[in-house]
Order: C-alpha cells, then sequence, then structure tokens
C-alpha cells in the first residue's frame, strides 16, 4: 500500500510541475538563444526587443566615440526593419542585401567597413563556423596605431588571433582568458 501512494504522489506532482516546465523563457521563445534570428551575431526572436537580444538598445553614451556608436546603431536598426516580416534562409539574404547598402564613408575605419561588407558577400553561402572563418580569413590586419589605445587594441587582437579557432561558448572564454590579466 505505501509503494502504490509514493507512486501517485510522484504521478500527481509530475501532472502538476508540467505546465511550468512548457513555459518559455522570460524575454524570448524557447530555445532562443542569441543569434537564433537570421544573421550572425542577430539576436531575434519574438521578445527581443530593439535588436539586442533581448537586451534592448545600446547606451551610446557610454560609448568611446559616440557618434559612430549612434550611426553603427541606426544602421543596424534599419536593416533588422526591412528583413522584419522575413524569416530562415530569406531572413539571411535580406540582412547581407541590406548591409550592402550600408554607407561606410561614416564609419569609424572606412576601410574595414569595406572589407567587412566584401568578406560578407563573398563568404553570403557558407553559415556557422565555415561563415566566421571565411569572413576572419578575408578581413584585414586591424591597425593598432589608429586606435584610442593601442596597447589594448594589440592585446585584442592577440587574443582574436590565439581564439580564432574555436567557436560558441568556447571561443568567448578563450577571450576572457587571454584578456583577463594573470593573478
Amino acid at each position: 500500500m505505501p509503494t502504490r501512494s509514493l507512486i501517485l504522489i510522484a504521478f500527481a506532482y509530475a501532472l502538476f510541475s508540467l505546465p511550468a516546465i512548457a513555459q518559455p523563457a522570460p524575454g524570448g521563445g524557447m530555445g532562443m538563444g542569441p543569434g537564433m534570428g537570421g544573421g550572425p551575431g542577430m539576436g531575434g526572436g519574438p521578445g527581443a526587443a530593439a535588436g539586442r537580444g533581448g537586451r534592448g538598445p545600446v547606451d551610446c553614451s557610454q560609448a568611446a566615440d559616440p557618434e559612430s556608436c549612434r550611426y553603427r546603431r541606426d544602421a543596424h536598426q534599419q536593416v533588422l526593419d526591412a528583413c522584419r516580416d522575413k524569416r530562415g534562409p530569406e531572413r539571411r539574404q535580406c540582412m547581407i542585401t541590406e548591409t550592402q547598402k550600408t554607407d561606410c564613408s561614416k564609419a569609424r575605419d572606412p576601410r574595414q567597413c569595406t572589407a567587412r561588407k566584401e568578406a560578407y558577400l563573398a563568404c553570403g553561402e557558407q553559415r556557422g563556423p565555415a561563415f566566421k572563418r571565411c569572413v576572419d580569413e578575408r578581413m584585414p590586419a586591424v591597425d593598432c596605431s589608429q586606435a584610442a589605445n593601442p596597447a589594448r587594441c594589440q592585446q585584442h587582437e592577440k587574443a582574436r588571433q590565439l581564439c580564432r579557432d574555436k567557436t560558441g561558448p568556447e571561443h568567448r572564454q578563450c577571450l576572457r582568458d587571454a584578456l583577463t590579466p594573470a593573478k
């Protein structure tokens, strides 16, 4: 008799907890993580705010170059707005096409902007890590002599080179390890 009541209690608990398990995560649909909504690096689910994967718009007043930040934010928002009604491969193609319309003359580094547009166009047929690798191979080296903090720029460039063969969470952890000063 005690075994039967234990089974009934376990069954009742499973039935009561099932609706809670089926609920979507706050700020997005089930399984909607960063990058799950179209082009590379786009966070986009039904609950995503202003194209930032649910984090809201960027505060450009805190940026090193607020004018450049505002331009990038507005250009990105225009691309998202133009492709909002598309899904899947059609959305990806729309994002690439709309990004090609970006005016690089207003970018902080017009040469880098132009090179990125060309790389995205050349690598457009690839997906995932292959796309990232293709873009990285086509991008020119960063000119740290023009940076606001050349030492920091060189440190970041070394970290990017060290971690270029990794992807996803492994890539982010590699960057953190490379950029965090040893204690």
